[in-house]
């Protein structure tokens, strides 16, 4: 038998909030363009990211894999207040996490205590890369993007040997990421060469 935890009022309206803040995201265009030709969304990056890790579940057996899709979710809310920085354009220690961690601090406001701090603290998760979802989830979210570039409508002048460094240090912490890396990395040698 099902059992439903009591909510109250309050707080149901409060996620709600939340909830209909966090749509800012679907606004949120990233450099990233689909196949059809258009800018793609940071909520699509984080569907796709999301449905990534969930497909590989079987393949990360002793994961915690609820653990690993809120990671893969909640890692780019911040940029609904703020934007998405272009891959291309990010540079270590530009503060661009400082500010998406403070961006992710607002959007968290109208939440419960007890889920803004989650919420909050997944987010520092994955940011360290401090457990082992998380850096599965750093590895996975550079390969989505590198898949992006592949399947995306690119711009004649997009050069592809950007894919082949982007994230090395990510997707090189565990022996799936690797795997999967070497099959992108077949795929952007593939456009560079036909270039």
């Amino acid at each position: 038998m099902e059992q439903t935890v009591r909510t109250d009022h309050a707080r149901l309206e409060a996620i709600l909030a939340f909830v209909q803040s966090a749509e800012k995201l679907k606004d949120t265009l990233r450099s990233g363009i689909t196949a059809q030709g258009r800018a793609e969304s940071s909520a699509e990056h984080s569907w796709r990211l999301c449905l990534m890790a969930m497909l590989f579940d079987r393949e990360l057996r002793g994961y915690d894999c609820l653990k690993l899709l809120k990671l893969c979710i909640v890692h780019d809310l911040g940029e609904a207040i703020s934007g998405d920085v272009p891959a291309t354009l990010q540079v270590e220690g530009d503060g661009r996490a400082e500010q998406e961690r403070a961006d992710l601090v607002i959007l968290c406001a109208p939440l419960p205590p007890d889920l803004r701090e989650e919420l909050v603290a997944l987010w520092d998760e994955y940011s360290a890369a401090a457990s082992p979802e998380a850096v599965l989830a750093k590895g996975f979210d550079k390969l989505e993007t590198m898949l992006q570039h592949l399947v995306g409508q690119n711009p004649p002048d997009f050069d592809y040997r950007f894919n082949l460094g982007y994230g090395a240090k990510h997707t090189a912490r565990h022996p799936l990421l690797k795997r999967l890396r070497r099959l992108v990395d077949r795929e952007t040698q593939k456009r560079v060469e036909a270039r």
